[in-house]
């Protein structure tokens, strides 16, 4: 009976420390103002970690993709605004994300090559990673808590794309219903800057 007892003691105060390690991780990046984008590292599609620092100049936009959902063909209007803007200095980031109603099942290789048949896209993809929870990639744990101007803290659906300006810093964000041409008034202005 005691060592049931000291067994679920210590269960119980590892669990205590993984979730106060979790809280100290995110609280750290969500109180952090000298972050920046570029201070993260992700791993692409294929597996091979990439330094957001490779980025810097460039204007980005990040968004949270699906393969199978209602704003999929969203991939068409994004591709369109890269292929228009990418000379000027414009970056999208693909992160496909399969929390919202399993909406990204595939492997990584699935996703890319039904991107690129299906939308031709050929800007930067990446593994596919949580946007909310516990396991919430650390950029996006930066993104939600650094966009000013924003009533809710978690991701609501896929899609959802976070503007950021040359200096890494990320000034605003749109939810899923925002299509990438309704976008595209505010990537040019911070293309001019």
């Amino acid at each position: 009976m005691k060592l049931t007892i000291l067994i679920s003691a210590l269960i119980l105060g590892g669990l205590l420390t993984l979730s106060y390690a979790i809280y100290l991780r995110k609280n750290k990046i969500a109180r952090n103002p000298n972050l920046k984008v570029y201070d993260f590292s992700v791993n692409d599609i294929k597996g091979n970690k990439v330094h957001l620092s490779q980025y810097k100049g460039n204007v980005l936009l990040i968004v949270n993709t699906a393969s199978k959902c209602g704003f999929t063909p969203q991939f068409e209007g994004l591709q369109k605004l890269y292929d228009q803007h990418k000379d000027k200095g414009l970056v999208i980031l693909g992160f496909p994300c399969n929390q919202f109603m399993n909406q990204d099942p595939g492997t990584n290789s699935e996703i890319a090559e039904f991107c690129q048949l299906n939308y031709g896209v050929s800007f930067p993809m990446f593994d596919k990673i949580d946007v909310n929870g516990d396991k919430a990639h650390p950029l996006y744990e930066y993104l939600k808590s650094n966009t000013r101007n924003e009533n809710y803290r978690n991701i609501k659906w896929n899609f959802t794309k976070f503007l950021i300006n040359k200096n890494g810093k990320s000034v605003k964000r749109y939810g899923s219903m925002a299509k990438p041409k309704k976008i595209e008034k505010d990537i040019l202005q911070l293309l001019k800057k």
